[in-house]
């Protein structure tokens, strides 16, 4: 999988604006992705938070492995001034707790004399405008299957004296990770013209086969799992009808059924990557990042010696 560049302009300048008003707010709200709490994780969210109190909200929580979710929650709240909550579209309820955790998180202004502002951010695609919409009671943050609907910065007043100010949904300048590349393109987080619909397909039936095969074999009616990615989604399209003259499986219409199928749960409830999967893939980028930097040193060193 090539490096994915996704960086809107708007994203370059939204970067900034949070930058320049995170001093300014009581808490941040961050929204992740239940399935893929790290890969829709921003890391230059983490960098400007500091210390600031932080309540990680796993959204689309229906639709993940609850199990893992709650493995997640207990690794997130590891770190200092990190709440989480798991939430749903389906319990309106529980969303609104989320005001109570905030005052919890900020007692000083726990008795609603004073306002309590909370930033509200996440990356595209992860159900922050659906989050909003649910706590205001109204229609105001625009939603949709697209990244990137929210181009601008607005302020909310909710209940309990809490005003949020949402942001654009902001991802990284440089997915440097290719494991989180996928994921995000698996969940819809990035755009589907940034890669081909078989290829994301095949990387997901892949882990599926490893993570979850019994869901995998009820789902498409399957009594083996070749080892094969390739294989095993060619062998979805065919169980599903998706053939071309002379028999040949259509890649593209197997591969958009697994990722819908995915996408609504109807394969099953399926979390993407697990804590253990997050301390591998850091060491690794840690790696990667690394020999990148000596070689640029390398560069320079060998630029520096041809002046001489």
């Amino acid at each position: 999988m090539a490096n994915i560049n996704w960086y809107p302009g708007h994203m370059h300048k939204a970067s900034k604006e949070m930058r320049k008003i995170v001093p300014q707010v009581d808490l941040i709200i961050e929204i992740l992705d239940a399935r893929i709490p790290f890969s829709s994780e921003n890391p230059m969210l983490a960098d400007i938070r500091g210390d600031k109190p932080c309540i990680k909200v796993l959204s689309k929580s229906d639709l993940a492995d609850p199990i893992m979710t709650q493995k997640w929650q207990d690794y997130l709240e590891q770190e200092k001034n990190v709440k989480t909550i798991a939430l749903t579209t389906e319990e309106p309820e529980k969303m609104h707790g989320l005001l109570n955790l905030c005052h919890k998180m900020v007692p000083v202004k726990a008795n609603g004399s004073e306002r309590l502002e909370a930033m509200i951010m996440g990356i595209p695609n992860v159900g922050k405008s659906t989050l909003i919409n649910h706590l205001a009671g109204k229609v105001i943050a625009k939603t949709g299957n697209e990244p990137a609907v929210t181009k601008i910065q607005q302020r909310i007043k909710l209940d309990q004296g809490v005003v949020l100010l949402d942001t654009p949904g902001v991802l990284w300048p440089k997915l440097e990770n290719r494991h989180g590349g996928y994921r995000l393109a698996i969940t819809g987080a990035i755009k589907e013209t940034a890669i081909s619909n078989d290829d994301i397909a095949m990387y997901a039936v892949g882990y599926f086969r490893h993570a979850y095969p019994e869901l995998l074999k009820q789902r498409y009616q399957l009594e083996k799992l070749p080892e094969d990615e390739l294989d095993l989604l060619e062998m979805i399209g065919a169980k599903r009808g998706c053939l071309r003259a002379g028999g040949r499986v259509d890649l593209d219409r197997a591969a958009k059924i697994v990722l819908t199928e995915f996408r609504d749960a109807t394969i099953g409830h399926i979390t993407l990557e697990t804590p253990a999967m997050m301390e591998e893939e850091l060491v690794e980028m840690i790696r990667i990042r690394e020999e990148k930097a000596a070689k640029k040193d390398a560069r320079k060193k060998k630029k520096h010696g041809s002046r001489d």
